[in-house]
């Protein structure tokens, strides 16, 4: 089974990407020239990504006591990769870039995620130059940002820290000025880094030739004490190796050595690091001490850092929805092909006749058109998030601020929204499997395992409920969900007019009023502790709520392609639609009452009572 006719279906019957051509900066582009580049895509993940998949699952990253070693697949598929231009897609061709629009990249990344999310593409490389090219000097751009476009270095994120976990505040990594002359060094303000980071991903590899990390730390203040809480927080590029203005390497290592490789349940092709900046195993003109050059301005790092993670957490949304998928075709194919068991009825208790498919039996649907519902449905908001990047940097002044505040509402549920659902699926493409969905034969055990990290890839599920009910329906006083109940109004609008959506129509402007009615609730006290109590179920509903919206919108967009409901396709659109409507938008009724009573249950019980 392929992905690439849902994915044309909601690139071009769906979202109509084709007339951003129309727009100067893709004005070079056309529908050709999109299929071309998912055509390119699709090869390279079928040749040098899916073959492999296993191999580095079970062949881990091991260091040598010199460096980290890889299989030889990973580095042919990072090359070809790197080689294919995706790392600078959606970059001006000023700087080697496609200028493609930012749905077609992302749609492109799909089939490598689907592929093996294990081996990886260039996801924090791209994050850690977009961020550089949004923040850095013209010289850090030149430097850094391009040669991680071209894949000759590749980039990191380095905020965790042991003790600090997900509490930023807590990171005690410190940046001290580097000498008196420290404010003069041509690619930017030079301090000297100590301290620890946890859970890099991709933090040592020889995948390339030098690796930039992206590093919050914080900078002490006239005493040299580190101030409590974020400010104070700021952002460094620290490379693994020192480089010259001209982004030559000067053959030192700079003093970032690896403490550890983790050892994980899944993601095990991909290296996962505990960093020590400035221990000294790597002392830099006899000092120990990272040198790190500062990104923006002093205390503003979060503010420089939150362009990459909001960008990540989109893109674990996609490798989520992307596991979740490939699970999907798998146990699709497995029950297609699995005989077993007899029709219920009179006929079904002769024995000797013969077994039929799995798919013949109702609860064998039920699950596999439950995946469908979850998987296509997450890919489609992906690609709608996708495609409201491109209007906040093409569209009109207008579209554009609409655009940005209605990423800002869907970020946490693009990242959270798949990380659970698409995780249930792979749970049921290994029930489908049976017994031998628990084995090394099939590989739908590894796509459970891989996606089991991505509900705390980037933020955990509480920390996205909280930045969703605490944050984000709140700000600009609420415009951002405001602009969101319009869109959804209005898809709702249109659906009631089609007989075979009307009844969904309505389920869904319910939902939407359930979900107003919980968010002012929630706020009813004003008081914080009590509104976010409950965060993740109000997130649960808030996410099934937008994902009924994508399926009805994308159901109307099916029957307008095909009203007649003569193909295949239409018809499961229509079943999946159903299905979440059915079987899912209901269950918001169940997380709810918590959030709108502000129910004190879990808040208030006191630990000796566990």
């Amino acid at each position: 089974m392929s992905l690439r006719p849902t994915l044309d279906f909601l690139l071009y019957q769906w979202l109509g990407v084709e007339s951003l051509s129309s727009r100067e900066r893709f004005a070079d582009h056309s529908r050709d020239t999109f299929d071309a580049v998912l055509n390119t895509c699709e090869r390279i993940a079928r040749d040098k990504y899916a073959p492999f998949n296993r191999l580095v699952d079970t062949q881990e990253p091991h260091f040598d006591g010199d460096k980290v070693i890889l299989p030889q697949a990973t580095h042919d598929a990072q090359k070809a990769y790197a080689d294919s231009g995706m790392l600078s897609a959606a970059q001006d061709y000023a700087i080697g870039g496609m200028q493609l629009p930012y749905t077609v990249e992302a749609s492109g990344n799909a089939f490598f995620a689907m592929a093996s999310v294990s081996i990886g593409s260039g996801m924090l490389t791209t994050g850690n130059a977009n961020l550089l090219m949004q923040h850095g000097t013209e010289l850090q751009k030149r430097v850094f940002a391009l040669n991680e476009f071209s894949g000759r270095w590749s980039g990191t994120m380095c905020l965790s820290e042991p003790q600090a976990g997900s509490s930023l505040s807590d990171v005690m990594t410190r940046a001290v000025p580097d000498g008196d002359g420290f404010e003069t060094d041509p690619l930017g303000p030079r301090y000297r880094l100590t301290g620890n980071k946890m859970w890099i991903s991709a933090g040592e590899h020889e995948l390339t030739e030098n690796i930039v990390h992206l590093v919050l730390a914080k900078i002490p203040d006239d005493n040299g004490k580190l101030v409590p809480g974020t400010r104070g927080i700021s952002l460094f590029i620290v490379p693994k190796k020192l480089v010259d203005v001209n982004g030559q390497l000067t053959g030192e290592r700079n003093d970032v050595a690896l403490a550890g490789l983790n050892h994980k349940c899944g993601w095990r092709g991909t290296t996962n690091t505990l960093l020590n900046f400035g221990e000294g195993k790597f002392p830099v003109n006899g000092q120990a001490g990272a040198v790190g050059y500062l990104v923006g301005q002093p205390g503003k790092g979060l503010h420089c850092m939150f362009h990459m993670m909001n960008e990540a957490r989109i893109g674990v949304g996609m490798a989520a929805t992307m596991l979740g998928l490939a699970g999907y075709h798998a146990s699709l194919d497995y029950a297609k092909n699995r005989p077993q068991g007899r029709a219920v009825g009179p006929a079904g208790k002769d024995a000797s006749a013969p077994q039929i498919r799995i798919i013949e039996h109702a609860d064998v649907k039920r699950m596999l058109l439950a995946q469908k519902a979850y998987c296509e449905g997450a890919l489609a908001l992906e690609l709608y998030c996708a495609r409201l990047v491109d209007e906040q940097h093409t569209g009109t002044l207008e579209a554009a601020d609409e655009a940005r505040l209605l990423l800002e509402v869907l970020t946490p549920i693009a990242k959270s929204w798949p990380s659970e659902w698409c995780l249930e699926a792979n749970s049921l493409a290994i029930q489908v499997h049976g017994g031998y969905g628990y084995t090394r034969d099939f590989p739908v055990e590894q796509y459970w395992r891989d996606n089991r990290l991505n509900m705390i890839h980037e933020g955990t599920h509480g920390i996205q409920a909280t930045d969703l009910l605490g944050r984000k329906v709140l700000m600009d006083n609420g415009r951002g969900l405001q602009l969101l109940a319009a869109r959804i109004n209005d898809t709702v609008q249109r659906a009631i007019q089609q007989a075979a959506l009307a009844a969904h129509a309505n389920a869904l402007a319910a939902a939407l009023q359930r979900v107003g009615a919980a968010t002012k609730a929630a706020w009813a006290t004003g008081n914080p502790a009590e509104a976010l109590a409950n965060a993740v179920p109000y997130m649960q509903a808030f996410g099934h709520t937008v994902m009924a919206w994508i399926w009805l919108d994308v159901a109307l967009a099916a029957l307008n392609h095909d009203a007649a409901q003569t193909q295949p396709t239409t018809l499961g659109r229509l079943a999946a639609t159903r299905y979440f409507f059915h079987y899912e938008l209901p269950k918001i009724a169940g997380w709810l009452p918590v959030v709108e009573n502000r129910d004190p249950t879990c808040a208030d019980l006191p630990e000796a009572a566990f």
